[in-house]
């Protein structure tokens, strides 16, 4: 449960109305350098948009893009061809201004460093006062209220990925990317780690991209799966899950749920090569 007052610090600033997209890529090419001048074209005519506030999960073969994808919307790539805009700008002015968060497998926390101080280090790092309020609300609403001055080593690997998506959120960011934020824990952890993550975007609500090899996840969490392609990767399918909210472990159990996951394996399961 969130103390008082929580909510209250977690919100984050109106969106502007001046556009109704968060995120867009538009005629995206990506090339990757080989030996020798040779190049390997990882996407090729991808398009994809994402409403402020939406979920969107993308699914697809090992070596699609998907990650590349997510990659160049964090500005951690530049698109060959074609144009990328989060919040109506470049990625780079979204980092600049602190406003795009990102968890990726590898936790990546400061092992020396408490619970409390590794999610104020998005604060230190921006050259602003650590807002110890924002701090504390994160620290309930991932459920670590107690473990304030642990560190990593004397977390288990669910809690520290609890950690790490507190972090992404702690400068309340417009656009949050995950990138197969759970593919390091078990099963078990991880649908705990999914349910952890659907009642934390309950209450944010925030722009996310996911990138995930999991159909469950994909669907629990998602109002959209968009499945790519084989490489160069693109867009196959777009799935709207109209799964009401808020979604727990008795969704999972729907017989609705089950058809959409057969649906998308299906997909998966017959690849389609981008011609």
């Amino acid at each position: 449960m969130i103390h008082p007052g929580a909510a209250r610090m977690l919100t984050r600033p109106a969106t502007s109305p001046d556009t109704a997209t968060a995120i867009a890529l538009r005629g995206i090419v990506k090339e990757f350098p080989l030996r020798r001048g040779a190049t390997v074209r990882a996407l090729d005519g991808l398009d994809l948009e994402i409403a402020h506030g939406e979920f969107v999960a993308l699914l697809g073969p090992s070596g699609c893009g998907k990650s590349t994808v997510l990659r160049l919307v964090a500005g951690l790539e530049q698109a060959t061809e074609g144009t990328v805009s989060v919040e109506g700008a470049g990625p780079a002015d979204l980092i600049r201004s602190h406003r795009l968060g990102v968890a990726f497998q590898e936790h990546a926390l400061l092992p020396w460093a408490t619970v409390r101080d590794n999610i104020a280090l998005p604060f230190r790092v921006a050259g602003r006062p650590v807002d110890h309020e924002r701090v504390a609300a994160l620290i309930s609403l991932v459920g670590l209220r107690g473990f304030e001055t642990a560190r990593p080593r004397q977390l288990s690997g669910g809690m520290r990925q609890r950690v790490a998506i507190a972090r992404a959120l702690a400068l309340a960011p417009d656009v949050l990317l995950l990138d197969e934020p759970f593919g390091a824990l078990d099963a078990v952890t991880r649908r705990r780690m999914n349910l952890e993550l659907a009642r934390i975007w309950a209450e944010q609500h925030i722009t996310t991209l996911l990138v995930t090899h999991d159909v469950d996840e994909a669907v629990l969490l998602a109002d959209r799966v968009v499945v790519m392609t084989g490489r160069p990767g693109r867009v196959r399918h777009v799935r709207e899950i109209a799964i009401p909210r808020p979604r727990g472990t008795d969704v999972t159990r729907d017989p609705g749920f089950h058809a959409i996951v057969d649906e998308l394996t299906a997909l998966l399961d017959d690849p389609e090569e981008a011609p």
